[in-house]
């Protein structure tokens, strides 16, 4: 059923709304249905889990990730084969990457359901449901995508990077990573972490929700959590703390200077990365 049969998204919502609250409702094939619905309009970029509003924050869409949860225990397992590689799940893989403009390595895998713009290019990689790449993104090897995370413009996720994914519980925000980012090689962000515009990441930087993100730049210390500044050079630091058992170092992300605004955004991130010695 395509979405132009629906009068209207609010009442597409309304209906989500309700099969959420009476799961009796999804024996029934009109909200199957509508439930597909969804799943397509964010297989095609037409919807998204979380949105960019005018103001420059982020809204997030509840009732789409409340879909993407009821999708699966609407879906049978079924076992399926590509060449000599055999799959048992309940969820299609993407298909028609030529038809999408993308670029997908051999070892490459985005499940139906997350969207890839064009000229993204996969390498061997992962991509889970309910995810959003924009243009010309680039998925390095080993990298991961999870569920329902939102990747900007021109982002560059490098070797084994690992983006956390959420489905639940439906209020918590997904991981979001702005437009012209460098997450550099085996970083993990997760819990909802928003890295904004143009920041680079160094190799191995780790964020939590509860990371100290601690910009030594100045005289006195600022401390962030939960989000990175826009175009802010980081890499991993520590700082000591005391226990029960004595004093011991912890992570923390340091942010140790700022990406030098560019109209050419390459040479911009290529000499923040000589500048300040961050191991990529």
């Amino acid at each position: 059923m395509p979405i132009e049969s629906i009068k209207e998204t609010a009442m597409l919502q309304a209906q989500i709304e309700k099969a959420w609250d009476n799961r009796e409702l999804l024996k029934e094939e009109l909200t199957q249905d509508l439930i597909r619905v969804v799943m397509e309009e964010l297989d095609k970029g037409m919807i998204r889990v979380a949105e960019p509003s005018a103001n420059g924050t982020w809204k997030v869409n509840e009732w789409v990730k409340k879909a993407v949860i009821m999708y699966f225990p609407i879906q049978k397992m079924h076992t399926y084969q590509i060449g000599p590689l055999e799959y048992y799940d309940k969820i299609d893989l993407k298909k028609d990457y030529a038809g999408l403009g993308v670029r997908a390595v051999p070892g490459a895998i985005a499940r139906y359901g997350a969207y890839l713009s064009k000229g993204v290019i996969m390498m061997p990689s992962f991509v889970n449901i309910g995810a959003y790449v924009d243009e010309g993104t680039m998925i390095d090897t080993w990298a991961t995508v999870g569920s329902c995370a939102q990747i900007g413009k021109h982002v560059h996720l490098s070797g084994g990077v690992g983006i956390g994914g959420v489905l639940e519980p439906v209020q918590a925000a997904p991981v979001i990573i702005e437009d012209n980012c460098f997450i550099g090689s085996r970083c993990i962000v997760v819990e909802g972490v928003h890295i904004q515009k143009e920041a680079v990441l160094g190799a191995g930087v780790t964020i939590t929700q509860s990371t100290k993100i601690i910009d030594v730049t100045s005289s006195e210390p600022i401390e962030y959590r939960g989000v990175v500044p826009a175009r802010s050079v980081v890499i991993p630091g520590s700082y000591t703390k005391k226990f029960a058992a004595g004093n011991y170092e912890v992570p923390c992300a340091l942010i140790i200077g700022k990406r030098k605004e560019s109209t050419d955004l390459k040479t911009s991130l290529n000499d923040s990365l000589r500048e300040y010695n961050v191991a990529v």
